[in-house]
C-alpha cells in the first residue's frame, strides 16, 4: 500500500510506501513505475541513477537542465537528513516562480519525484547524508544550467546551521531569478 502527497507546485509528489518490520529489520518498496504512471497519468522511465555523499552544511544548487535534456527527478534520502528545495521555472505553470521545501530523512522512507522544468537543490542538515536520485534524462553538459540559491527575490528560508554553508564555486555564481527571466532561460 502506498500513500501519497502532492504540493501546491503541480506534478510534485512525495511517495510515502509502507514499511513491513520485523524481528530482522525493515523492508521497504520505495519505488514501483506503474505507481507513479497512475498518479501522473503519463509514462515515466528513469534512465540514469545518481548516489551523492556530503557532510552537514554542503548545499548543492539549485539546478536543472535546458530542453530538449530537462529532467525529472525521482530523491530518496538513503542517510542522514537533508533540506530539500525546488523551484519552478515552467512559465505555462499556474505555480511559475513558487517554491517549495521539504525535509526528507532516511528515517521516513519517502520517494520525492520532481518534474523537468523545476531547479532543485538541497542542504544537508545531519553529520553526513547520502541521496540517491533517478532522471529520466542523461546528463548532458552543455545543458547543465542553475539558479542562485541565495537569491532573494526566491526568500528560500534555508535553516541555519552551527557551521557555514559549503557552496561549490559553481552554485556561488549560478545566475538571479530576474536574469534567468531577462535572459529568457526558463522553460515554456
Amino acid at each position: 500500500m502506498l500513500n501519497l502527497k502532492t504540493f501546491d507546485i503541480a506534478d510534485v509528489v512525495l511517495l510515502n510506501p509502507q514499511s513491513h518490520c520485523d524481528a530482522r529489520g525493515q523492508f521497504v518498496e520505495t519505488f514501483r513505475q506503474a505507481w507513479l504512471e497512475q498518479v501522473l497519468q503519463k509514462p515515466v522511465n528513469f534512465c540514469q541513477h545518481n548516489l551523492v555523499q556530503s557532510t552537514r552544511g554542503v548545499l548543492r544548487g539549485l539546478h536543472f537542465q535546458r530542453p530538449p535534456y530537462a529532467q525529472a527527478k525521482l530523491i530518496q534520502v538513503i542517510e542522514g537528513e537533508i533540506f530539500d528545495v525546488m523551484v519552478d521555472l515552467r512559465r505555462s505553470s499556474s505555480t511559475f516562480g513558487k517554491t517549495l521545501n521539504l525535509h526528507l530523512s532516511a528515517k521516513t522512507p519517502q520517494t520525492l519525484y520532481i518534474p523537468a522544468g523545476l531547479a532543485h537543490g538541497y542542504l544537508v542538515l545531519s553529520e553526513q547524508a547520502t541521496v540517491l536520485y533517478q532522471v529520466d534524462q542523461y546528463y548532458q553538459p552543455d545543458a547543465d544550467a542553475g539558479l542562485a540559491y541565495n537569491d532573494p527575490d526566491l526568500k528560500i528560508a534555508w535553516p541555519k546551521l552551527s557551521c557555514k554553508y559549503h557552496v561549490s564555486p559553481k552554485d556561488q555564481q549560478q545566475p538571479s531569478w530576474k536574469a534567468l527571466i531577462r535572459d529568457d532561460k526558463l522553460f515554456l
